[in-house]
């Protein structure tokens, strides 16, 4: 990492209010250029604390941005940091009504050239496209990291309309722990307790509304629901990675907005801005590269970079499975059009007799963090003991090939029975004890490889407004496979939740009540199994076949090495499981697996070596301390207890980011939070997500000590879920405020 000093700009800062059309003031921070002539403005919008929270973040790249020749502006948003008003939910209409005006003051400062561009990560990135939905005149580009175009599609509450369990409690947890941040006196001055009551008094946990919305109804589909991407007229900069859970969107993104308005980078990084060296990498220059693109939008420049590739994306290769990994194998990738013309779906059959598919609670305990973000214990450990409890399904790659090559969304389309109600499991049958699938089984294709399709095909085809959001056509039935549904809903705006299914047969049995989950591993010649991707999906009463849509990737299978598909039908902490749930039969002979191949590059395209970034850069850092006794313990960032005589399970995640940090403006900040995951072994009902959370605020100078303690928990009976927030706010000895809230909320869906 080069850390920059010296740009071709001095700067200068200052922190400011900007006033909103009713009369709420919003905390900003404006880094600028030293020049007497106007520049662009660069925005970013978020509930994150720009005094304490995000502020060693933002000191390495608003500086940067500055010297650079632009005003890079920081605000708070309403009711967060040292901002006036209260919180308001996640995606409220109001955050980018406030988005909006906080750029119209940026165009009509003297400092500013009238243009303006908006970038973030996170609900940062969200905030952006839901500004430039608005499309407010000034606004001219935009760049959305680790963001999400559609928070039920592509989010962590739900997965194929399954309630996710390690994902919603979380984001829960701690959006309420955060919310009951106070303002700082230093910035907010006297009134800080003021403003700190007023938001308090507007508390909610957010998982009693999540949890009561399970499907796209209409609290899903109007201003929490997807961005309107057809009234975004900036220039969109989408940017993703491999292993960051809102991936999907940039495929979207370079999918349906115009050609000339928008790239997508998807690398191989967690949910972290790219230049952050954190694993997994290689970092990029992120700052660099977004600089190409604010002075080709914002300045007019020519500087090539909408001759880029519409997507570079990174094909991560075959690897030992690990948690962590410095640097992912691979290589970049370039595709001029999405779909690609040079990406098909491959149709894959799978073989053998019916199977029952009766996963054990604990399956997923190896799943990895659902929100990985660089550290030691993110990703998925080997997958032989999650493997163990699937149907599994192999494909060799023969040794004697090329790698196989996928990008894009696979989709795997299963038939599947309740157990109760198939012959394999009645009374006297096979496998009526089974609580385990066999030996992993051969697959076949049902079709060869194609060859990539020509320009102005039907696999080039991009404008067709009802094409699904997947990265690829739907395949073709593999010859052993029932039809789908022909009618199903492409743009995702139905009310059933998760991807449409295919009714079955009139005389076919019901299908199970329950969830699926499958999961694509490479396996290597010595047994070790890595993820590559997964998906997930709310069995839908009334249907026999289901197609699951699973999370993009971009992998190459080495040859000798097999393509694994394992399904599952439990997956904890991930997916809440279900009650009355035990499982189902898997048809092979219905089911198929459908992988985007991507074709070798023929001669004359050879763009993916032409894929360069430069090394990655920031400006120095804040120069904040995280000082730590030696005999300090530091608690695992994940670790798994087993209660062998109980049977019970127990995962506990240590939130990341928690410890001490001393700034240079005297403050001492300190987050402090752990969460656990419990089930045992035969009571779906046994489930239990909880959290801890303590927060500190502390300026010795000014004798200012706050404190803010949080227990979140989420259980469930047959019907509902049971939900426990409690909230203790004080002030030095002084409690404020104090609130418990307990919910019993219906389980409708998911």
């Amino acid at each position: 990492m080069r850390l920059r000093s010296s740009f071709p700009y001095g700067t200068t800062h200052e922190d400011v209010r900007v006033t909103l059309p009713d009369s709420t003031r919003l905390y900003a921070r404006v880094w600028r250029p030293l020049t007497d002539e106007p520049v662009p403005a660069l925005l970013e919008y978020e509930p994150g604390r720009l005094t304490d929270a995000t502020a060693p973040r933002d000191a390495q790249r608003h500086p940067w941005y500055a010297g650079h020749g632009y005003a890079s502006v920081r605000v708070d948003a309403r009711g967060h940091g040292n901002s006036e008003g209260v919180p308001g939910p996640a995606h409220d209409a109001a955050g980018p009504a406030d988005g909006t005006a906080v750029v119209d003051w940026l165009a009509r400062q003297p400092w500013c050239t009238g243009r303006v561009g908006m970038f973030g990560i996170g609900a940062g990135g969200s905030a952006a496209l839901r500004v430039a939905a608005l499309a407010p005149e000034p606004l001219r580009a935009v760049v959305a990291v680790c963001a999400t175009d559609d928070p039920y599609d592509t989010g962590v509450h739900y997965l194929g309309g399954a309630v996710m369990a390690a994902g919603l409690h979380a984001a829960s947890a701690a959006r309420l722990a955060r919310a009951a941040r106070p303002p700082d006196p230093v910035y907010a001055g006297e009134m800080w307790r003021e403003m700190w009551l007023a938001r308090l008094e507007t508390l909610d946990p957010p998982a009693r509304t999540w949890l009561a919305h399970p499907t796209r109804d209409a609290y899903r589909r109007g201003a929490r629901g997807p961005v309107d991407l057809g009234a975004v007229r900036a220039a969109v900069l989408a940017v993703g990675g491999l292993h960051d859970p809102y991936r999907d969107a940039v495929l979207r993104l370079v999918e349906r907005l115009p050609r000339e308005r928008v790239r997508g980078v998807i690398g191989p990084w967690a949910h972290r801005y790219p230049d952050q060296d954190l694993p997994p990498g290689p970092a990029i220059g992120f700052l660099q590269e977004t600089l190409r693109w604010w002075d080709h939008h914002l300045k007019g420049l020519d500087n090539g970079v909408m001759d880029e590739p519409l997507l570079r994306s990174w094909i991560g290769s075959s690897r030992p499975p690990a948690t962590a990994y410095r640097e992912l194998p691979g290589h970049w990738a370039a595709e001029d059009a999405w779909p690609s013309p040079y990406v098909a779906p491959v149709a894959y059959a799978l073989q053998g007799p019916p199977v029952p598919v009766r996963s054990p609670l604990r399956t997923g305990l190896d799943a990895g963090r659902v929100v990985p973000s660089g550290n030691d214990a993110d990703l998925p450990p080997d997958q032989r003991a999650e493997d163990a409890h699937a149907a599994c399904f192999d494909f060799p790659v023969p040794e004697d090939g090329p790698p196989l090559e996928i990008l894009g969304r696979p989709r795997v389309t299963l038939a599947l029975h309740p157990l109760d109600l198939h012959p394999l499991t009645r009374p006297g049958s096979p496998g009526t004890a089974a609580t385990t699938a066999p030996p992993p089984r051969p697959g076949r294709p049902s079709t060869a490889p194609p060859e990539p399709a020509a320009p102005g095909t039907e696999a080039d085809d991009a404008d067709t407004p009802d094409r699904p959001a997947s990265s690829t056509a739907p395949p073709e039935p593999a010859a052993s496979t029932e039809p789908t549904d022909t009618d199903a809903d492409a743009d995702g705006d139905s009310d059933a939740p998760g991807p449409p299914d295919a009714p079955g047969p009139p005389d076919a049995p019901g299908p199970p009540a329950g969830q699926v989950v499958v999961r694509i591993c490479d396996v290597a010649p010595d047994g070790a199994s890595t993820l590559v991707t997964r998906g997930a999906l709310a069995l839908s009463p009334g249907r026999t076949i289901h197609t699951v849509e699973l999370n993009a990737t971009g992998h190459a299978f080495r040859p000798g090495h097999r393509v694994r598909l394992a399904v599952s039908s439990a997956y904890w902490p991930w997916l809440w499981p279900l009650p009355d749930a035990p499982g189902f039969i898997l048809d092979p002979a219905g089911s198929s697996l459908a992988l985007p191949l991507r074709a070798p590059a023929p001669a004359g395209r050879g763009r993916d070596g032409a894929v360069r970034f430069e090394p990655p850069e920031q400006a120095e850092p804040l120069g904040a301390n995280h000082p730590a006794t030696l005999d300090e313990a530091q608690r695992p960032a994940l670790l798994l207890v087993r209660d062998v005589a109980r049977g019970e399970w127990r995962l506990e995640a240590d939130v990341p980011g928690s410890g001490l940090r001393i700034h240079p403006d005297g403050l001492e900040f300190t987050e402090d939070a752990v969460e656990s995951y419990t089930v045992t072994e035969s009571d779906p009902l046994s489930a239990r997500a909880r959290s801890e959370w303590r927060i500190r605020l502390h300026r010795p100078d000014v004798f200012w000590n706050v404190t803010v303690d949080t227990r979140s928990e989420i259980a469930c009976e047959a019907g509902h879920f049971l939900t426990t927030d409690e909230v203790i706010c004080a002030a030095g000895t002084e409690v404020l405020f104090h609130r418990t809230w307990h919910d019993r909320i219906p389980r409708t869906a998911g």
